[in-house]
């Protein structure tokens, strides 16, 4: 069969391994997706959302990888080793794959080497926090008014709290983001600055501002959370940086949503997407800002026009995704996708959008925990064990100290779902969500690490 595979690559190399060998097999996509469907109820699981759409994806799409669980499916039914499938790492350029296994099928991921970015050390640790705004510090008492160089440190510093976002406990990254604005308000007040310089000064501002209204929301603090985030919108708008606007006002919308307000949430989408630049921003304000509240509203159509115009909009950016908090990335799109339509309905789809999230995810990261609780809220139903051990193992794996307030809802409505469910880890489940720290106590104090 290897033998096939190579033959057929070798004659046309855009085929990609995945594909050649199932075409060495002889099988349709619809075969695999069958005989995937075999391989769960031999082991006694209900077969996965695996539709031969995904699958088209994998084995065309370089930055889509199967997930672990996915991936130990494929090598057993077409019965290879990951690396004869291009399942064993990701390559350069690609988007790197995360290798996970929780225990929702049966042993065998063995063979499937976790790549890389598992046991990569992220580049900036706990230190490196203060070391940034110290650094903004002593910049400022040699220019206590500002320049361009502060500017472009204070700039410097923004994408450091950014691109670093979900590496540190929320408490943790709030104080010093607090700190680096109050550096900057103090000059912006002690003497006059050259307008230029005011300016980015202004919008570095309202970019931390914004940054301090998104950690107190993930802190559970949504009154906090408006006050950061309309500054952030004033700031946004004052200085002319139609993004940060568009942004600040799809976190509030993100706000609202979280308080069942849908139709004030849908109203601040819209504001973000009438500032909002084309390309990415836009793509964001329609599946993070807009799409969420249409399906909780019900209003399925437009929903699907939301989705439909995100993606448009990404098809049209010739920079594609970014990273850090103002960016907007494939595992986080997917899961958006992923939530809405579990809210809808479709819980086959809800599925694969929540398993591609989790493919692109870093195990243990923040993204990876709410992937993995909109899975497990969708497989509730009619997987209530499966639901269970899913968030059984989120809370295992993430501290207290690094549950976000989305995460710590997700944990209670599956939670409320599987009351009166006499399943495996149902009542464990139970028991960890109700002994679960809150993130900031009565007395300020913060949960756990």
């Amino acid at each position: 069969m290897e033998q096939t595979a190579d033959i057929i690559r070798a004659e046309l190399p855009e085929v990609r391994p995945l594909e050649a060998w199932r075409l060495a097999l002889g099988w349709p996509r619809s075969r695999t997706v069958e005989q995937v469907g075999v391989l769960y109820r031999t082991r006694g699981l209900l077969p996965p959302g695996l539709s031969e759409s995904m699958l088209c994806r994998w084995e065309h799409r370089s930055y889509e990888r199967p997930g672990a669980e996915y991936a130990e499916a494929l090598c057993a039914v077409y019965r290879a080793r990951p690396e004869q499938l291009g399942l064993d790492r990701a390559t350069a350029g690609e988007r790197a794959w995360r290798g996970q296994f929780t225990g929702y099928s049966a042993p065998g991921l063995q063979a499937c080497d976790p790549p890389a970015r598992e046991s990569m050390v992220t580049m900036t640790t706990s230190a490196g926090l203060p070391a940034v705004r110290d650094s903004l510090h002593l910049a400022l008492l040699a220019e206590p008014a500002g320049s361009s160089t502060v500017a472009d440190l204070a700039d410097a510093a923004i994408e450091h709290y950014a691109l670093g976002y979900s590496k540190h406990p929320p408490h943790v990254l709030f104080a010093e983001v607090h700190g680096a604005r109050a550096l900057l308000r103090q000059a912006l007040t002690s003497a006059p600055t050259p307008q230029s310089v005011e300016t980015e000064l202004r919008r570095s501002v309202g970019r931390l501002s914004a940054l301090l209204g998104n950690i107190a929301f993930h802190l559970g603090d949504p009154t906090g959370a408006r006050a950061h985030l309309a500054t952030a919108v004033s700031y946004g708008q004052r200085t002319g940086d139609a993004r940060l606007t568009a942004w600040s006002w799809g976190a509030q919308a993100m706000l609202a949503r979280a308080a069942d307000r849908h139709t004030v949430a849908l109203a601040h989408a819209e504001r973000g997407l009438a500032c909002a630049p084309s390309g990415l921003p836009r793509a964001q304000m329609h599946a993070w800002a807009r799409l969420p509240s249409l399906a909780a509203l019900g209003r399925e159509r437009e929903a699907d026009e939301a989705l439909a115009e995100a993606i448009r909009e990404l098809e049209a950016d010739a920079q594609g995704w970014e990273a850090g908090r103002f960016g907007y990335d494939h595992a986080e799109h997917t899961l958006h996708e992923a939530d809405a339509q579990r809210i809808l309905g479709r819980t086959p789809r809800a599925m694969a959008c929540a398993e591609m999230s989790l493919s692109a995810a870093t195990a243990g990261t923040p993204g990876w925990a709410a992937a993995a609780l909109v899975m497990a809220q969708a497989e509730a139903t009619a997987q209530p064990s499966d639901a269970a051990q899913r968030a059984n193992g989120v809370l295992a794996r993430v501290p207290a100290a690094r549950l976000r307030s989305t995460s710590r809802a997700r944990l209670a409505q599956l939670d409320s779902a599987l009351a009166g469910t006499d399943a495996a880890g149902v009542e464990d489940l139970r028991e960890r969500v109700r002994t679960l720290p809150p993130s900031i106590d009565a007395h300020g104090g913060v949960a756990s690490a």
